[in-house]
């Protein structure tokens, strides 16, 4: 799938990954580029257009798919971390806050515009995961279930999708230097750095992307005794 004179939907663009995604799609050539926020005046991208869309509100997944026809590249970037553990107080109202945004939101547009992509010859969704799909920490045991259910998600479009030509592509990463991770002291990429790396998988056909070194790590160590997943050995 080629960016070049594609019309490209990008959720979560107003900063951050979004932001980069949407400035990698204006240079590579993408016909028309809608850069959603739930305040579209927060989007402040060269070559875009705006577009309000909060991603848990149905009524605006309806109306982004009568505004754009055309599309033909959704890119599901919009996601939150709350911070919590799966046994915290908060665990509950954190873990429906974020599957809400990282999973049903991913599942609602998705299930919204495979049939638009379909009529425009079957397009592409790139879903935005993380290594924390395949690992818990302390202060991301709700994110990474809800990261897990959208690689799970990924995956199933991308087998319910294939008959219509509809390339899905997952994308996983590490921590990146956001609005997100500002707290938190660990080696970041550059989200531009990201997205190119995702718009040379999109280019390449390819499935899946590992997009820096830790994603690669995470993934890698699935073939170890004792996987990062499985979390540090239990005293004996």
């Amino acid at each position: 799938m080629n960016l070049n004179n594609a019309v490209v939907l990008i959720t979560g663009a107003n900063r951050g990954l979004g932001k980069a995604l949407a400035q990698a799609a204006v240079a590579a050539g993408a016909r028309k580029v809608y850069a959603a926020a739930r305040n579209p005046a927060t989007v402040d991208i060269a070559g875009v257009t705006p577009i309000r869309l909060d991603v848990t509100n149905a009524a605006d997944i309806a109306a982004a798919v009568q505004a754009i026809p055309d599309l033909n590249i959704l890119i599901n970037n919009a996601g939150i971390s709350t911070g919590s553990g799966v046994t915290t107080a908060d665990a509950l109202s954190a873990a429906r806050n974020e599957l809400e945004v990282n999973f049903f939101a991913p599942l609602a547009l998705s299930h919204a515009f495979a049939p638009v992509l379909g009529r425009n010859g079957g397009g592409a969704i790139i879903n935005i995961l993380s290594a924390l799909s395949w690992a818990s920490l302390p202060s991301t045991g709700t994110y990474s279930a809800s990261k897990a259910a959208a690689w799970a998600l990924t995956n199933g479009l991308r087998g319910e999708l294939a008959a219509q030509n509809t390339h899905v592509l997952g994308a996983h990463m590490g921590y990146m230097d956001t609005d997100m991770t500002a707290g938190i002291e660990a080696p970041k990429s550059a989200p531009a750095d990201i997205a190119h790396a995702i718009v040379t998988a999109l280019e390449a056909n390819q499935d899946e992307v590992l997009t820096d070194d830790t994603s690669r790590q995470v993934k890698a160590g699935f073939a170890a005794p004792r996987s990062l997943y499985l979390g540090a050995p239990r005293a004996a």
